[in-house]
Order: structure tokens, then sequence, then C-alpha cells
């Protein structure tokens, strides 16, 4: 099973942004133009707020996984199912309640960060 990967950052400077809930790193037009692979129902690329919304640039470290599956550092950080990328290892903020309703009305996990 192949998985296509998400987009790459273009740049590595102060636009880059974290999904709150995958914790994938792109930079915010890469947002806003495609939104998260992992987050579809977040619907970013149709509502350019929801980009503001469900990602944050305040976030510790990047980490390159190309096969999540066969990963132990992926498993470790939980993004094991998640599409090839970039991933941060931490975010600081949480996902806002609406966006954490989303993910309940379609039955995925969110885990929030364990200290804000």
């Amino acid at each position: 099973m192949t998985t296509a990967p998400a987009q790459i950052p273009t740049s590595f400077g102060h636009e880059l942004r974290a999904c709150l809930r995958c914790r994938l790193v792109k930079t915010y037009d890469q947002f806003r133009e495609s939104g998260c692979e992992n987050c579809p129902f977040f619907k970013m690329e149709e509502d350019h707020e929801r980009v503001v919304d469900c990602t944050t640039p305040n976030f510790n470290g990047i980490i390159s996984v190309m096969d999540p599956s066969r990963s132990w550092a992926a498993r470790w950080l939980r993004i094991g199912k998640f599409v090839p990328g970039v991933y941060t290892l931490a975010v600081s903020e949480a996902l806002p309640e609406e966006m954490q309703a989303i993910c309940e009305d379609e039955r995925v996990q969110y885990i929030p960060p364990k200290r804000l």
C-alpha cells in the first residue's frame, strides 16, 4: 500500500505552521491551497479562516517521515498511520472546541497536547 505523501514545505522560515491535530508541517500558503492531507474534514482549502484555527506557528522540532508505518520514530510520535511528510515533535496549543467537535463527528482521534 503506497500513500501519497504530503506537500513538503517550500521554505523553512517564519511562515511554517503545524496542524494542531496531526502535527503535519507546511507553509500557511500550502495549507490554504490544499488543506491538510491527514485532516481533510477540516476543509482548510475551502475556508481560509480554518487555516488559522487548525494550525499554529508555535511548535517544537521537525521530523521528516518517509515510511510512517515502518518508522519507530513515527510510531513513538503516534503518526505511524499518517501520510509521509514533515511533522513537528510537539505543539503547545489545543485545537479549538469547534474543531474538536468536528473530529468527534468524523470519529477521528484528537489527542490534546500534554502541557498548555
